[in-house]
């Protein structure tokens, strides 16, 4: 199934090709057949045809119970969108003239935010007077990636954005 959503599966005589690639029950290959042959197959058995990979050529076809193979794949579709995962972005704000302790708690949220498997930005905010000295304290956002090296690689590098300076870490794979 590559991606379909089941209402988009043509079954017994919705399937118009010419000729299909048939699957039998147990999953053994039955070779390629006109379609008429195929449902007349599925018809002895007393299930449906499923066109299942309708790109493919020839188009495959497995004989299956349409209600039994629906409910099958509803399931498998729920099993994947739990194990699934949205990594979000987590902001940590600094300022240039933060205390060592401070920073030291604002590494440690990030340690955890990235233990969880999200992206943390990290923005060094700049007010007044302290515009004046960006490019000397782009060492905090240095020392901050170097804190969590063992655990982020730095995503995207400082770089200064209007007031403020931003930098992004992601988990190392």
């Amino acid at each position: 199934m590559e991606g379909r959503t089941i209402s988009e599966l043509f079954i017994n005589e919705q399937i118009r090709d010419k000729e299909v690639r048939v699957i039998g029950e147990d999953g053994e290959q039955l070779g390629i057949m006109s379609s008429k042959e195929a449902l007349k197959l599925a018809e002895e058995a007393g299930v449906d045809l499923v066109k299942i990979a309708p790109t493919a050529k020839p188009p495959v076809c497995k004989i299956v119970d349409y209600g039994k193979f629906k409910y099958e794949q509803t399931r498998k579709e729920k099993e994947a969108k739990k194990k699934q995962r949205t990594v979000e972005i987590k902001e940590i704000r600094l300022s240039p003239n933060i205390d060592t302790n401070d920073l030291n708690t604002k590494i440690n949220a990030a340690r955890k935010f990235i233990g969880k498997g999200d992206r943390v930005k990290i923005t060094l905010r700049f007010r007044g007077r302290e515009m004046a000295h960006m490019n000397t304290t782009k060492h905090i956002l240095d020392d901050f990636a170097q804190a969590l090296s063992d655990i982020a690689v730095v995503d995207k590098a400082p770089k200064v954005e209007g007031r403020s300076m931003t930098m992004f870490l992601a988990e190392k794979r």
